[in-house]
């Protein structure tokens, strides 16, 4: 009997605690974010946990507490120090880390990711004040975010590449772009890494005419378009944004752990 009792023990405490990236998350969080936390946390902390979370579930559970399906809320602003941390912790493997930075990318332009989509109507479910308040709270953590560039692989780097040219300045760009010109020889054109690179060195040039181009070339080859009127800002984010989309697929297939 008691050989019995102690796998169900076993079996119990791990419920309680949910599925392992939830532990991790938890770890992270408990050592970077100060309390009081924002709301989202309670996904970490609570004790009450979804039974039928697995890695994978409550990665999208997580995501969509932050930026519920695609829109920004009042709370997300406050959500992204949590998301922010988990970006530049080390014990977070790399394809979540990746995915934390596009989800701050994600949070900075959803304005102009769901304009693209919708022109030239207003998209339904916006909220321009939660929308410019994650903007300006992702602004705020970008110094941070950029200062991991040298630690990180190729995937997040392009993930800290698009948070950079989201909010360029006298100071990101100059040292951006030969960082990304470097890519270019160890990512010839052709492939995605490469050509992604090549692309968001066209977003640094802010030049209005070279990225609309850039952007009808690229999405005319291999990408869902958007509405020619839409203005050149939204289109581009819209196309990095899938473009994202496509590297973090890469990175979910790859072995665990990378």
């Amino acid at each position: 009997m008691d050989t019995n009792a102690e796998p169900e023990q076993t079996r119990h405490a791990t419920n309680a605690t949910g599925p392992p990236i939830r532990q991790l998350f938890r770890d992270v969080i408990a050592d970077r974010v100060q309390t009081p936390r924002p709301p989202q946390a309670a996904m970490l902390f609570d004790g009450e946990v979804d039974p039928c979370w697995d890695d994978r579930s409550f990665l999208g559970d997580f995501s969509s507490e932050i930026l519920h399906q695609g829109t920004c809320q009042p709370a997300t602003a406050d959500g992204l120090v949590l998301v922010t941390a988990l970006a530049v912790d080390d014990r977070v493997p790399v394809r979540h880390r990746f995915q934390a930075v596009d989800l701050l990318f994600r949070a900075a332009t959803v304005a102009e990711r769901h304009l693209a989509e919708t022109w030239p109507a207003t998209p339904q479910h916006a909220d321009p004040d939660s929308e410019a308040r994650a903007r300006n709270a992702v602004q705020a953590h970008v110094p941070t975010l950029l200062a991991r560039w040298s630690a990180e692989c190729p995937a997040v780097r392009l993930a800290l590449a698009g948070l950079a040219v989201v909010f360029p300045t006298a100071r990101t760009l100059p040292a951006l772009t030969p960082r990304l010109r470097a890519f270019t020889h160890q990512h010839p054109q052709g492939t995605d890494i490469g050509d992604y690179v090549r692309f968001v060195l066209v977003l640094a040039t802010q030049n209005d005419d070279q990225i609309l181009t850039a952007t009808e070339r690229v999405t005319d080859a291999y990408w869902t378009g958007t509405a020619r009127g839409v203005p050149t800002r939204p289109r581009a984010f819209h196309l990095l944004g899938q473009m994202l989309t496509q590297v973090g697929i890469g990175l979910t297939r790859a072995p665990a752990g990378r």
